[in-house]
Order: C-alpha cells, then sequence, then structure tokens
C-alpha cells in the first residue's frame, strides 16, 4: 500500500513539474507576441485555466471532461481549436473553429496513436479544398499516454505554424496525461484501500466471532437475558463491521462499534477486563477510514491484557488536539521489547497484531506520511497506541446512512464504558 502513495505523490511531483512547464512555455509566447496585457496578468490567467482544466481532467477522459477542458486548453494555448479523440481517434470534444477540416486528419491521428509519437502536418498537405483562406495552418497531433498505453490524442489546430507552438502543444499534452494518470492513481488507491478493509475484516473477524458465539451459548442457561443482550450486541457489530459502502467513518461511530465488541469481551473476561473512556465530545464527530480503532482495541485486549495475570486497564482517550484530534488505545498489560516495533509494517501478515500494519498503511495514505501510528511499549509497561487525526482531510468523508451518534448521551471528561 506505501509504494501506492509513493506513486500518487510521483505522480503528483510529475504534475507539478508539468504545469511549471507549460507556464514557462506561456510567458515566453506572450513576451514573444509583445501581448498588450502584463506577462503577470498572462500568468495568472494562465494558472486559473490550468486549474479548472486538471479538475475537469481529474474524472477521466470522457466526453463531458473534455468538453468541460478543452475551452480551458484553447484559450492557454491562443490557438484556433483544440480537440481530444479518444484512443481510437474519435473525437470527444472539439474547442474552437476548422472543426469540418477533422476528415482530413483522421490518418494523422491514427498515425500519431499507432507510432505513440507527436505528428505535425501543415495546410498544404491536408488535401483541404476551402476556396479562399483557411483558418487551419498548422495541425499538431499529440498521443496522451497514460500507464504506457495510448489512451487518446490532444489537437492543436494554429494559425501560424512555429516550433514554439508545436512545444507548447506538446507539453500541455504531457499535462493532459499527468491528469489522467493521477486520475487512473486515485481509483487504484481507493480499490486497495477496498481490499485491505475486506482484509482487515477477514482478520479480525474469525477469532472474535469464534469467542463470542461460546461466551453467549455459556450465558444461554445461566443468563439467558443476558445473553440475548449480547446476541444483540454481537449482531449490531457485525453489522457495522461488515457494511460494504464507506472507507470512512466518524470517531462517535466507531466508539459506538467498540462498545459492542468490549461488552462482549468483559463477559467473556470480567472482572479482568476493566475500561475507561475519556473522550472530549468535540472531537465525535472527526471523520477517520472506517475499522482504525477497533483492532488497536481488540490488539490491547488480547495481546496485552489477556497475557497479564489478573488482567488490568484499557483506556481510550481522544482528545482536542486544534486542527486534529488526538487518539490513543492504551493498555497496562504485558508490553512489549520496543525494538520489535520495527516490524509493525510486517504484523498484519504475520498475525502478530490484528491489522497493526494495515492501519499504519492506511493512515499514511489517507492523511500522510506524517500520520503513521505513534506506538509506546516496554516490557512489563503496558502498550500506547497514538493516533493524529485531522480535523478536515480532502475526499475524506463518513457514509451518514450507517452508525449511532454517542452523542446522545455526552460523555464526561472521564466515564467508564462498560461497569463489571
Amino acid at each position: 500500500m506505501c509504494a501506492v502513495g509513493d506513486l500518487l505523490t510521483e505522480r503528483a511531483v510529475l504534475g507539478v513539474i508539468a504545469t511549471l512547464a507549460v507556464l514557462g512555455l506561456f510567458v515566453m509566447l506572450c513576451r514573444a507576441r509583445r501581448v498588450s496585457t502584463s506577462v503577470e496578468d498572462a500568468v495568472m490567467d494562465m494558472l486559473d485555466r490550468m486549474s479548472k482544466a486538471s479538475s475537469d481532467l481529474r474524472a477521466g477522459l470522457t466526453q463531458e471532461a473534455a468538453d468541460k477542458a478543452t475551452p480551458h486548453l484553447r484559450e492557454m494555448l491562443r490557438c484556433v481549436a483544440v480537440a481530444i479523440t479518444d484512443e481510437e481517434g474519435t473525437v470527444l470534444s472539439w474547442d474552437g473553429g476548422a472543426n469540418d477540416h477533422y476528415e482530413y486528419l483522421r490518418d494523422t491521428v491514427a498515425r500519431a496513436i499507432n507510432n505513440c509519437h507527436k505528428e505535425h502536418v501543415d495546410h498544404r498537405k491536408l488535401g483541404c479544398e476551402l476556396q479562399g483562406p483557411c483558418s487551419l495552418h498548422s495541425v499538431v497531433v499529440v498521443p496522451l499516454v497514460v500507464e504506457g498505453d495510448v489512451a487518446g490524442t490532444l489537437i492543436v489546430v494554429s494559425g501560424v505554424a512555429s516550433k514554439r507552438q508545436i512545444r507548447m502543444a506538446e507539453e500541455t499534452a504531457r499535462f493532459v496525461s499527468t491528469q489522467l494518470e493521477l486520475e487512473v492513481v486515485q481509483k487504484q488507491r481507493q480499490q486497495l484501500a477496498q481490499a485491505e478493509v475486506k482484509a482487515l475484516r477477514a482478520q479480525i473477524s474469525p477469532h472474535f466471532v469464534y469467542n463470542a458465539l461460546n461466551t453467549i451459548s455459556s450465558l444461554i442457561r445461566t443468563d439467558p437475558a443476558h445473553a440475548r443482550e449480547l446476541l444483540q450486541e454481537f449482531a449490531e457489530f457485525t453489522r457495522y463491521s461488515f457494511r460494504t459502502d464507506g472507507l470512512f467513518t466518524t470517531l462517535a461511530d466507531e466508539l459506538t462499534n467498540i462498545h459492542r465488541y468490549l461488552t462482549i469481551e468483559q463477559a467473556r473476561y470480567g472482572s479482568r477486563l476493566n475500561v475507561r473512556l475519556r473522550i472530549a465530545p468535540e472531537v465525535l464527530q472527526v471523520v477517520l477510514p472506517f475499522l482504525v480503532l477497533q483492532p488497536l482495541v481488540e490488539n490491547a485486549v488480547r495481546h496485552g491484557l489477556a497475557k497479564k495475570p489478573g488482567g488490568g486497564m484499557l483506556t481510550i482517550t481522544a482528545e482536542d488536539n486544534g486542527n486534529e484530534a488526538l487518539i490513543s488505545v492504551e493498555d497496562d498489560g504485558v508490553g512489549m521489547d520496543p525494538e520489535r516495533l520495527d516490524d509493525i509494517k510486517d504484523a498484519h501478515q504475520t498475525g502478530a497484531h490484528v491489522g497493526i500494519g494495515n492501519i499504519n498503511d492506511r493512515m499514511r495514505t489517507v492523511f500522510g506520511a506524517e500520520y503513521a501510528l505513534v506506538v509506546e511499549t516496554a516490557p512489563n509497561a503496558g502498550t500506547k497506541v497514538i493516533l493524529n487525526v485531522p480535523k478536515f482531510a480532502r475526499n475524506v468523508l463518513p457514509n451518514l446512512n450507517i452508525g449511532t451518534q454517542l452523542t446522545d448521551e455526552p460523555m464526561t471528561n472521564e466515564q467508564p464504558a462498560i461497569r463489571a
């Protein structure tokens, strides 16, 4: 998963480079033409149009996206027309004049796609039958290469033939290709994120389901009312954990599900499992990756407290920290050698800790490398896992249809989650 994040960062850098290259050439073009407006105004206009074109192209190479992007690209290039085709040479959008000349360009577009190389042709070689002056003097067709394959072409129609205009067409095509690649990488990242959530469910479920059902079955004869209560908690826990929509949730919903989990686990461990919540009400609506806290709580119970004679205390804290929420899961259990933390990236593969490497990767991918997990531990000194979660992050939105809010009964600064 880290590789996807690195790839996305690399594509973003390439996008900036492509933008700067187009911008630099545009400034030179403005100076060469001695435009009446200042170079600064032209640059600001250029940046505005590139920003608009970028957002349109991030939707993928569709007719709708091309229709929105081509007007901005044409204004950027100050040319007669700009067109975008798909990988088969079919025009998705043509903005500007001379659109009736596409019939003369079909072979040129086909060569550009087949050879994956730009094609430049002037008016004299097109076989144009127009009587009198023609607005089309020069055409550049540049392949749009995405992930090594030709996804379409950029057609730039100019009223004058110049090397600078050809160079601008090439750099603009590179800019368009980079935006399309970013869209592909974003989809791949979402698909991998969904796959990791599924993998995390698979890790948690077998162990917990087996023990939960054993606990409930043991209470059916001795305390049927308690068994029914636990069965309801178990049903709600699985419904939430196995939901199929949404990669994100609120802290309130995650804590509600953790309460269900701990209700069942305390029925199993009894007085050996003590739980304390310290939750600031103002951070309950902070959005975080789905199932990012419950596995940490499960690790604290399974690997920290269950192995300690007499059990211990599990403390979940969520504090307001300016632009972030500071969340921690802490136990006073057996702890571990800090040197073992070097294996955190592989822990979700070895099974040593449920999903901890998975969670670390997801936090880094969604919010950035600076939001990796922080783990404090030592032998016989317990373990504390700390998460910094930004209150606002682009494209990080909760699924509003699932979950129960905890705000019905606001938590105090320190409140037991479960009573023995």
